[in-house]
């Protein structure tokens, strides 16, 4: 390095210190400083020298960026300026124009975050996205924003307000209170279908649950009465239901019980009939109306009356009405075909929904086209940009109108409130919906939305500078050759989202919204798919042809060596990942490495939620991996093409480097899933500085076969810290395995709460998971080609451990100490037991009556706990003990540790321990396991 490169960095540190010192003595008490933070700048107000120290300088650094990433400091205007003028300081230290500040890139700029941040901390974005949804949103955030700061939340609330009365004025005869004052705020809605039972026919309506209010205080369920001679499903409403008195519900799985005849049409015939009708939408039952009365809390719940129908039929004679005299050029209701979407994001065109129109009943289109009527003339002067703003945020506040007006919103039993559609990532059915009110001030009225709108645009304030937002392909970025300082954005996630196709439900009503006011966003019939960056769905991965995996690696490249065309040689890059697909992940990095970044590391940053419905019972991150990357470039620009490695010294430092590292996070309480992603970063740097590695042969190392032998590392060495103190080598491959997976998959200390042990299923359609395609796999799951990397890495075999862990298809699941009742305690094959004791094959019987039918068997001269073999391996062993002490069976538990000898084995104990550290807190393993563990003193062992 150059004199001049060496100074700049200290110019930084200079400044820092400067900073940091200032912020210690004003800020040390500040109520956002964490504990740590205080302690070390109270310190520092003590003995300023401590920065000295670059090591004490940098952890002062984290903590403040830690103290600001606190939400409640997010807005708070010391943080802002304290972190503006580090990052202007490092700005130029690193080179940059005094006055001048560092461009920050986000070629996948989505809803606009990170180039907020980035505008937030005082850099200058450039936010740009392949959908116009996406940059209408940017567009909102980074520039009408700051740009009209105060003023642009004072005409939203002013001309929200406008459209509210004048929808009310238009709306209110569809949506009549009941003459006694109560006000409608919901109607519950049924499909139905026609019973095809002998001789039945009767109309069904399709109920997934017959309560209406579940709370511990108030229970209101649906009651069902059979009337055969009418051929006909009566609905009664009981208030203080108990849970004994509330019926079946008629759906189940996407199969339908007729109450009058008990014949279940299956899901195949129910689609048959919806296919028929649009979806069954316009033919739908209302069952019951919900209300609030003035003056008492609370809603209440009733059945439909004349009122309500012939608000109805009204409302679909306005429609048409409407529809008669539309003359515009694009339809008054989104009409546009919903037959290309992939069912793996939209199932509506399986069930007859073959068009837009066709989500909505008569009366939501009537709603929702008289708003956007409305926004269109909000605050008119169409030239004026402020006009438009104001247009744009009315119309994302529409967008919420419409994810709350449609016939596909469920009812919350619990809240007592329509749920919106989009709580998961694809369009799903329905069976019976909840139609809310979009006049007036209840929860699913347009003037919450407003209100929301408002809010944000309070709470957030406006303090930032404009940034610079475009509808652009990421494979042909506008910016000219090294002209921004860094590269963060966060690409799409392989098959986990279709970003397009999902926002197509809101584009086709923008368009009608915003048409003349953004011409080059809402010109396109739907949104632009052609080179949208994804796999199409998870069994396209492996396709020909189309969106696959080589179509998203390959264009996936094309983005970021476009991004790294952008960025000047000493620039940076921070590509974010949050998806636990291998090859999602693996189809990243190749093309970070095609693409000329080195990947310098990579940091596990906690983002994402828990409970959010895409982490609930699946194995995914906890947390957002930032891979760090670095351009692979000459001083010119030019990508260095020349640096080869040799596979024996990769191959040498591989391991020295996962060594260095899974302590450290360990340390910081970052586990599992987290952890091997996390040490990608440090590990592939190893490989990604050079152009490519060769073997002595001259074979060139493909990324994969990197990657088996990073895995082998991180396992090797995460195996090494689940058995500190112990050889974990003289374990067997079962033992081993089993500690990894339950490691991986989170489930101990530091666990991210994302795995379950469930056997919920998701009861919308059928069998069919609305996200995946297939039902949901229940139990410790992972995906099959993580497991069985891991598994490589261990050097076991996923195809001989077929006793411990279950592969079906594309996931592996780690079976439950229960599941492996039978194989412990006997012969394992049904043919091997006594004649006239074979069983019928059903269900897994629980350890309980495995183990009474093991006994029965032992008075037959079969299988029998006197006598068992005892387990092959360790894990086995402790198993048996597991089950035994689960079983109440003390003796048996006491002979098997003792006189068997299963407890004589050090390396038992060893397991046992790092088993009741792994297993989830509150699961039964980790009950079975601690009482294990428990006996050891009492029987002297």
């Amino acid at each position: 390095p150059t004199e001049g490169v060496l100074i700049r960095p200290r110019r930084f540190l200079d400044e820092a210190r400067k900073q940091m010192r200032e912020w210690a003595e004003r800020h040390a008490g500040h109520t956002g400083v964490s504990e740590e933070s205080f302690r070390r700048l109270v310190a520092i107000q003590k003995n300023t020298d401590l920065l000295e120290d670059p090591v004490e300088l940098r952890r002062v650094l984290l903590d403040f960026i830690a103290d600001f990433a606190n939400w409640d400091n997010s807005t708070d205007k010391k943080f802002l300026e304290m972190a503006r003028s580090l990052t202007q300081a490092a700005h130029e230290a690193l080179g940059g124009e005094p006055g001048s500040r560092s461009l920050v890139v986000d070629p996948f700029a989505g809803g606009g975050a990170i180039p907020l941040e980035a505008l937030r901390v005082g850099a200058d974005a450039f936010a740009s996205d392949l959908n116009p949804v996406a940059v209408l949103l940017n567009k909102v955030v980074l520039e009408y924003i700051p740009k009209y700061g105060k003023r642009l939340a004072d005409e939203v609330r002013k001309w929200g307000q406008w459209v509210k009365e004048q929808a009310e004025q238009e709306l209110a005869e569809f949506y009549p209170k009941d003459p006694e004052g109560a006000t409608p705020i919901a109607y519950l809605w049924a499909r139905t279908i026609a019973c095809e039972g002998p001789g039945c026919g009767a109309e069904v309506p399709l109920i997934r649950s017959l309560w209406l209010c579940k709370k511990s205080t108030k229970k209101v369920a649906l009651k069902l009465s059979a009337r055969p001679d009418a051929k006909r499903v009566d609905i009664e409403i009981m208030e203080n239901a108990r849970t004994g008195e509330v019926g079946d519900a008629t759906v189940a799985r996407g199969s339908v019980t007729c109450p009058l005849c008990g014949f279940t049409t299956p899901l195949a015939s129910v689609k048959r009939q919806f296919l028929g009708k649009r979806g069954g939408g316009d033919d739908a039952r209302l069952v019951s109306v919900v209300v609030t009365k003035p003056s008492q809390p609370g809603r209440f719940y009733r059945l439909p009356n004349r009122s309500d129908e012939q608000a109805i039929s009204a409302a679909a004679e306005a429609l048409s009405a409407k529809q008669a005299q539309h003359r515009a050029s694009l339809s008054l209701v989104p009409n546009e075909s919903t037959e290309d979407y992939h069912t793996f994001v939209n199932r509506g065109s399986i069930y007859g929904m073959l068009t837009w129109d066709c989500y909505y009943l008569a009366r939501q289109a009537l709603a929702l086209s008289c708003l956007c009527r409305l926004i269109r003339a909000a605050m008119p002067d169409g030239q004026d940009d402020l006009a438009r703003a104001v247009r744009c945020v009315l119309s994302l506040a529409l967008g919420k109108q419409i994810d709350l007006t449609n016939s596909l919103c469920p009812w919350e039993p619990i809240a007592e409130c329509p749920r919106h559609l989009f709580s998961k990532q694809a369009i799903g059915m329905v069976w019976d919906f909840a139609e809310g009110v979009p006049v007036g001030d209840a929860s699913g009225a347009f003037s919450i939305q407003v209100a929301r709108s408002v809010h944000v645009l309070d709470a957030i304030g406006h303090d930032w500078r404009i940034g610079e937002v475009d509808r652009v392909s990421a494979t042909h970025h506008p910016l000219p050759d090294d002209a921004a300082d860094a590269l963060i954005t966060d690409p799409p996630y392989y098959y986990s989202v279709q970003y397009a196709d999902l926002s197509d439900f809101f584009y086709v009503w923008l368009r009608r919204t915003l048409r003349d006011d953004l011409p080059d966003l809402f010109s396109f019939e739907s949104t632009p798919k052609e080179d949208e960056i994804i796999v199409q769905s998870p069994g396209d991965a492996d396709g020909t042809d189309g969106k696959n995996s080589a179509f998203f690696e390959t264009k996936m490249t094309e983005a970021l060596s476009d991004a790294r065309r952008v960025i000047s040689p000493s620039g940076i890059g921070a590509v974010v990942f949050a998806h636990t697909s291998t090859a999602g992940w693996e189809a990243v990095l190749q093309a970070a490495i095609d693409a000329g970044w080195v990947v310098t590391a990579s940091w596990p940053i906690d983002t994402e939620m828990g409970s959010r419905v895409l982490a609930q019972g699946r194995s995914v991150l906890a947390s957002s991996v930032h891979l760090v990357c670095r351009p692979r470039e000459n001083p010119d620009g030019s990508i260095r093409e020349t640096d080869v490695g040799e596979w024996r010294e990769v191959l040498a430092e591989l391991p020295q480097r996962i060594h260095a590292w899974m302590p450290r996070l360990a340390e910081e309480g970052v586990v599992g899933a987290d952890a091997i992603f996390a040490c990608l970063g440090p590990a592939l740097e190893v490989f990604s500085r050079y152009s490519r590695v060769e073997k002595a042969s001259g074979e060139v190392v493909t990324l994969g076969e990197y990657l088996e032998q990073v895995w082998a590392a991180v396992s090797k060495e995460a195996l090494s810290l689940l058995f500190a103190d112990a050889d974990a080598s003289s374990l067997e491959p079962d033992a081993r395995l089993t500690a990894m997976l339950l490691w991986t998959l989170g489930a101990g200390p530091g666990a991210n709460g994302n795995v379950k042990a469930s056997s919920k299923k998701d009861d919308s359609e059928g069998k069919e998971d609305p996200i995946g395609g297939k039902a949901k796999t229940s139990g410790y799951v992972l995906e099959f080609d993580a497991a069985r990397k891991i598994a490589q890495g261990l050097g076991a075999h996923l195809d001989k451990l077929s006793k411990v862990v279950e592969v079906k298809g594309d996931k592996a699941r780690l079976l439950s100490v229960s599941e492996r009742t039978r194989h412990l305690f006997g012969k394992d094959a049904e043919a091997d037991q006594p004649r006239g004791r074979r069983k019928k094959k059903s269900a897994q019987m629980n350890l309980f009556a495995e183990l009474e039918a093991a006994e029965e068997m032992a008075e037959a001269g079969g299988w029998a706990l006197g006598g068992m073999p005892m387990g092959q391996t360790a894990l086995d062993r402790i198993h048996q003990a597991m089950i035994l002490f689960a079983a109440g069976r003390g003796e048996a538990l006491k002979r098997f540790l003792v006189e068997d000898g299963a407890g004589t084995d050090a390396r038992f104990w060893k397991l046992a321990q790092a088993l009741s550290a792994l297993y989830p807190a509150g699961t039964d393993e980790k009950r079975w396991v601690d009482g294990v563990l428990g006996r050891k003193k009492g029987l002297g062992l």
